[in-house]
């Protein structure tokens, strides 16, 4: 739309400022030339005038004579000759009509007692506003398209390439910082980008550090402890023993599950056939976990550990959750159906924070660290899948893992 505006100014400036001007003043010598040839005509002696008739029509390609004939008036819609017309008629003081014949246009001329014909060519001067019109568009539309196919590659090509970067950053060291070049604005923007990149990197790495430390570190005194319990006299209540021992259970479980969402993220993509493994990873479990794999056998390249522990932690969670579980392998989705009570939509994005319980889980005979469905997220995230809740065909939850 603004480039039509500026075309259309330009054409009317064009028109009133230029074109129209130079129209009048060719319009008005070719007048003057008209009426001087009638002229100079008049003035010649009889025997120079065939002489002059010859100069006019090859030099000027002007047809002048005394033979006036009798022609039909000029049907041309042509604005220079209605110029023309009106020029003639202030020249001579009085109405002048154009004639049309033998492809010429003719005018009258009463010149010094003497009526001349006098013809010349409709087309040699006609002017074509709307091919002027149609070349400033065209052209100009071309010229603004151009321009701005430049100008926004300039500018999109750098914010693709952040949006791809953001998009496979999953807050490893291995980050490639992006080029900082382009207008000053896409230059600050790549700079903080790789800025926030490096810092979130950063603390992903100490929060890893930090927790597979600490969880080292406790290691030692449940040993310890689990050292002492056995040592124990034979006298020391049963019960209370068997309490302490499944406290220690408890905590290393706690331990393991801490260690792997600290660790997760790192291994390196394998080619496996993945309903083979998947019927693997479910047939591990006891008691047996129906499995349907549609489709023929397919290789993809996944990393087999991080995708062993997220079946394994979404099969353990339907199987804490509901009476029975299935699962189902549909190209590269992996879908794990539970007969339990379901996950309301408002809960389904927390669940997956660390620690983050639903009030009907909170019961003892759950168990869990918290961490099952957080670990899930974190592998999912490191190795570019999806997880997503939603309601099962027949009650429940289907979480769906796509690949």
């Amino acid at each position: 739309m603004s480039s039509l505006l500026i075309a259309t100014v330009s054409i009317l400036a064009l028109n009133y400022f230029v074109i129209d001007p130079i129209a009048e003043t060719s319009a008005d010598d070719e007048a003057a030339l008209l009426v001087l040839s009638a002229q100079t005509w008049v003035e010649l002696p009889p025997e120079a005038r065939p002489y002059f008739e010859l100069e006019l029509a090859q030099n000027h390609d002007l047809i002048v004579g005394a033979e006036v004939r009798e022609r039909p008036a000029s049907e041309l819609e042509q604005p220079y000759i209605d110029l023309l017309e009106e020029k003639l008629s202030q020249r001579l003081q009085e109405p002048v009509s154009l004639l049309e014949g033998d492809d010429l246009v003719w005018v009258n001329v009463p010149m010094g007692g003497h009526l001349l014909q006098i013809g010349f060519s409709p087309a040699r001067r006609d002017i074509q506003p709307l091919y002027v019109a149609i070349i400033i568009i065209g052209l100009g539309a071309g010229i603004v398209f151009a321009t701005s196919l430049l100008i926004v590659q300039r500018v999109t090509r750098p914010l693709v390439e952040v949006a791809e970067r953001a998009e496979t950053f999953r807050g490893g060291e291995d980050f490639e910082s992006l080029p900082e070049r382009g207008p000053r604005e896409l230059v600050s923007l790549a700079r903080n980008f790789n800025t926030m990149a490096r810092e979130i990197a950063t603390l992903l790495s100490n929060r890893t550090t930090l927790l597979a430390g600490i969880s080292h570190d406790l290691r030692t005194p449940l040993t310890r402890m689990r050292l002492a319990l056995e040592l124990l006299p034979d006298d020391v209540d049963a019960d209370l023993v068997a309490r302490i021992e499944r406290n220690l259970v408890a905590m290393e479980e706690l331990i393991n599950d801490a260690l792997r969402f600290a660790r997760g993220t790192t291994e390196v993509p394998q080619e496996v056939e993945l309903r083979s493994f998947v019927a693997d990873v479910v047939g591990s479990f006891d008691p047996e976990i129906p499995f349907d794999g549609q489709g023929p056998e397919a290789r993809h390249w996944v990393a087999p550990g991080a995708l062993q522990r997220v079946l394994v932690n979404l099969v353990s969670n339907g199987l804490q959750h509901g009476d029975s579980v299935r699962v189902h392998l549909q190209g590269r989705d992996v879908h794990i159906l539970d007969s339990g009570p379901g996950i309301p939509p408002e809960h389904r994005e927390q669940v997956f924070q660390p620690f983050y319980r639903l009030d009907s889980a909170r019961r003892a005979a759950t168990g869990g660290s918290g961490l099952g469905l957080a670990i899930v997220q974190q592998l999912c995230q490191a190795h570019g899948w999806r997880v997503e809740i939603d309601d099962g065909p027949g009650g429940g939850t289907d979480v769906c893992l796509s690949l």
